[in-house]
This record gives structure tokens, sequence and C-alpha cells, in this order.
């Protein structure tokens, strides 16, 4: 079994949060309320308020794409406990609800609990699921686990979670994490556009993935920060080491590559991926990553163009230093509306040219690096040009633009904001008391 995904014992040797649980006393007071027992714990004192735990909810699998939440809650992990609740897989194959809790091997404060529901309730009844989340995620910090988690922090991607979990949790606060418009996604439920401004209305503070979405999610939450994306200079900068090596299916290509890095879903323009490739049969048109919403049997087909599938995130350093140019072909459409693409500064930090279309965040922020195409014809202009003439001062603006971006800079910024707003709250409580 993959040390991984193997699930958490709760006597094992495996887990660094049971074995200390179980050494572990933490007293709590009942009191009644309304003849109801509840159970009453303080808001963090200023001894430990810098070590909150999290738990996250998260519509996006710990396992797929490396990504905004994954960067965050990797980083947080080194100084706070995470619980990593992903949202239902949901399956014809149950009767009733299953779940797998998991470390992750290479960030051991990190616990990821996946859940799987049966399609025959999840499809027909939403009161059942919001309670049946709610059910598992409780039933499991009943034990040891539990422990770690006492009045956290609930950091939401998902709104769709919030009807379950706000508020059930003990929690000290709220953090609504907006990384992208989700209710202009394809499949998007209707009830979506609901429960985020429910989200919104709890949340205690919201951080948006982009100038735009923050001016958008203001209007509900006037204590909103936009916080775009960060960077790995590190790991991505591999692109530019001699040592690194390309990749057995781009290493065999003769002509310029012309590559993405990303999900291939709604959000790309596929007729631009066909006028590239048409425009020059000796260019190479490699697409990497896994693609969701939507049929490969619908994609562009075209000798030259390559739609290579999910890579792990340890090798997109090295197809990227097989890249002649990085390619953002972002389609114009609902789904890009507030889109603020994380490859930005990857790309920058590998070192090569990159040519985006139009989408507003990118013309607010990377303008001055990245080549910008309002149409098609614009965009194959702009590849054709790149390719004979790489801009050097672009691409050193971008590298320097890159390291000034880190995720640990942001991240650091993000617990900042979270610590005042637990600041705030210790002073409320303290002076109510």
């Amino acid at each position: 079994m993959d040390a991984r995904k193997a699930p958490l014992r709760p006597h094992g040797d495996r887990c660094p949060f049971l074995r200390q649980m179980e050494l572990t006393t933490i007293s709590r007071r009942r009191i009644s309320r309304g003849g109801r027992q509840e159970i009453f714990t303080p808001l963090t004192t200023e001894r430990d308020r810098s070590d909150f735990p999290i738990i996250v909810h998260s519509h996006l699998a710990w396992d797929w794409v490396w990504q905004r939440p994954q960067q965050f809650h990797s980083r947080l992990s080194k100084t706070h406990p995470i619980l990593f609740v992903e949202g239902p897989q949901v399956t014809d194959q149950l009767t009733s609800s299953r779940v797998t809790l998991r470390e992750v091997s290479d960030y051991p404060n990190i616990v990821v609990l996946q859940m799987q529901m049966p399609a025959s309730r999840f499809w027909s009844d939403g009161a059942w699921v919001d309670a049946e989340r709610r059910r598992i995620v409780q039933s499991v910090l009943e034990g040891p686990l539990g422990r770690k988690f006492e009045n956290p922090v609930q950091w939401f991607y998902d709104p769709m979670a919030v009807t379950a979990f706000a508020g059930h949790m003990d929690e000290q606060a709220i953090v609504y994490d907006c990384m992208d418009e989700l209710s202009q996604f394809k499949g998007a439920p209707p009830e979506l556009v609901r429960r985020e401004r429910e989200l919104l209305a709890l949340a205690d503070v919201v951080f948006a993935g982009g100038p735009k979405m923050a001016k958008s999610k203001s209007r509900f939450n006037s204590n909103c920060y936009s916080f775009g994306c960060g960077v790995d200079v590190a790991h991505f900068g591999k692109a530019r080491r001699a040592a690194t090596k390309l990749p057995a299916d781009i290493a065999e290509f003769s002509g310029p590559v012309l590559g993405y890095v990303g999900v291939v879903d709604e959000r790309l323009d596929y007729d631009l991926l066909a006028a590239l490739a048409d425009h020059d049969p000796g260019w190479n048109i490699v697409m990497v990553g896994p693609w969701t919403k939507v049929d490969p049997a619908e994609f562009p087909q075209r000798p030259n163009l390559h739609f290579l599938g999910g890579r792990d995130y340890s090798q997109l350093p090295a197809y990227a230093k097989g890249f002649d140019v990085c390619l953002m072909p972002f389609a114009k459409n609902e789904a890009t509306e507030f889109i603020n693409p994380t490859k930005a500064l990857e790309y920058m930090a590998t070192g090569t040219p990159i040519v985006s279309s139009d989408v507003e965040d990118v013309v607010l922020q990377f303008s001055e690096v990245v080549r910008i195409a309002s149409d098609h014809e614009e965009f194959v202009a702009g590849c054709a040009e790149t390719l004979a003439r790489p801009n050097a001062a672009r691409i050193q603006a971008g590298m320097k633009l890159a390291r000034k971006n880190s995720w640990e800079s942001i991240v650091s910024q993000l617990e900042k904001h979270v610590e005042d707003v637990l600041t705030s709250k210790q002073s409320v409580a303290s002076s109510a008391a």
C-alpha cells in the first residue's frame, strides 16, 4: 500500500497527531443553553493564537493538481495542524457513506479526510448531504484526532460546505479563500450563488484570488483582501538548470515547442489551439495537464497538437525547460472572467517568454512581462514574433517579479490577517467579560 494513502490507525505508530493526542488531556465544561447541553471552549489565548488549528473545506482533492490550496496549506502546516476535508465523492456502488483518513507523507501536520456518498441520496436530498457531511467530520473529531482541532479556524474554498459546517465546529473564525468564481464554472449548482453569499456574510476575513475578484467580493464583506498567486521560484527555476533532463515525450520534437501547463477545461480556447497548430506545422503545441468537464474526443486534432495529460508537480519544470514559448490560451467566457492564473508567475520563474489572451487580471498585473493578445490573429503573431526575437528585458522583469511573489511571503500575510481577526475577537470577548 502507498504510505501516503494509508488510513490513519488510532493506536498505530504512524501518525504523530495520534501519539501526541493520547498523552494530552483537554478539559471542557458543558453549559446548558435552552435546555440543551453544549460544549463551551474559550477563544484562543495570546499564547497560542499564532498556531491555531485549521479545518479546510475544499472542492479540490489534495492529490489533484497542485494549486492554491496545496501551496498555502503545505506551508501553513509548518506551524498549524490542518485537517483537509475534501468535498464528497459520489458513487453508485455505495448505499451508505464511507470515510477515509490519511496522512500526507511530506507534510506530517496535515491529515486528509475523504468521504464517499451514495448517488441515490446525494442527488435527491440536499438536506441529507449537508447533515451527512457534518456528521462525518464531527464523528471523526470525536476521536483522538479531535483534540488537535479544538476551536479551529474554518478555512473555506467550497461555498457549498457552508451550511454543513459554519457555526457547527466550535470555530474561532471563518476564512473564505475565494480562488475562482465557481458559480460561473461549467456544471455549477444553482444553489452555489446563495451559499457563497451566506459564506461571505459569515466570514471574518475574505482572501480573493485577484484584484477584480476582490472588488466583486468586497461588496458583501468589507474585510476582503486581494492575494493573487505565488510561486515556488526554486522549484520552477530548475527549468533553467543544465542538469534538468527533458521528458522523453517532448525531447524528440525537432521544431519549436509552445507549451501550456495546467488544467485543461472550459477555460481554454480550443479554436485558438487549432489556429496555432495550423499556422506552422513545424510548431509543436504541447498541453500538459489533466482534463476535466471537457470531452477529449472533442479536442481539435492536429499532428502537431499534443494533449499529454496530467503530470506530477515535480515534473513540471522539466517540461517547461523544453518550451520555447509558454502559453496562456484562455477563452473569453464566464469561467475566465475572474481568472488569475497561478501559471503566470511559474512561467516567469522558468525564464521563458509568455504569450497570453487578454484576461483582465493578467493585463492588470503582468502586461509589462507577458505578451498580451486580444484575438487569435494577435496571439499567433505574438507567438511567431516571440520565437523569432525573444524579449530579454521582459524575461528578466518576469524573473524579478517571480522572486518578489513567493508563496512564503503570501502565506505570512494571510496568517497575519487571521491573527488580527483572532486578536480582535479576543479583545471583544475580554471586554464583554
